[in-house]
C-alpha cells in the first residue's frame, strides 16, 4: 500500500500562485510514476500532469504546461505542484496519485489516492 496526503491548496486571486505538495509513505518503492489530477463540481476528473519518480520525465496537459510545473524531492518522497498566473477556471478539488506501471494522463492507470486539497481562485 502506498498512502498519499496533499498540502497547500486554499483560496488565491486570479494571477497569483500556490505549491501544492504531496507526501508519500508506505511501500514507495514501488512507484514508477505519480500524477496530479484535479476534478471540479459536475465534472469528471481531469488529468493535469506526471512525472516519474526515477527519472523525473514529466507530461502535462497541454494547456496547463505554460503555467504548471511538476517536480519531485526524492530524499523527501514528495512530489510538488507550482501553480501559477491562477485564473478562476483552475478552482477545483486536486488529488496526488501514484501508478505502478506506467507515466500515464488516464486516471484508471493510478491505483493509489490522496484525500486531495481544494483551490479556489477568485476573479
Amino acid at each position: 500500500q502506498v498512502q498519499l496526503v496533499e498540502s497547500g491548496g486554499g483560496l488565491v486571486q486570479a494571477g497569483g500562485s500556490l505549491r501544492l505538495s504531496c507526501a508519500s509513505s508506505g511501500r514507495t518503492f514501488g512507484v514508477f510514476a505519480m500524477g496530479w489530477f484535479r476534478q471540479s463540481p459536475g465534472k469528471e476528473r481531469d488529468f493535469v500532469s506526471s512525472i516519474t519518480w526515477a527519472g523525473g520525465d514529466t507530461i502535462y496537459e497541454y494547456s496547463l504546461k505554460d503555467r504548471f510545473t511538476i517536480s519531485r524531492d526524492k530524499a523527501k518522497n514528495t512530489v510538488y505542484l507550482q501553480m501559477n498566473s491562477l485564473k478562476p477556471e483552475d478552482t477545483a478539488v486536486y488529488y496526488c496519485a501514484a501508478a505502478l506501471h506506467v507515466a500515464t494522463t488516464k486516471a484508471s492507470q493510478y491505483p493509489y489516492w490522496g484525500q486531495g486539497t481544494q483551490v479556489t481562485v477568485s476573479a
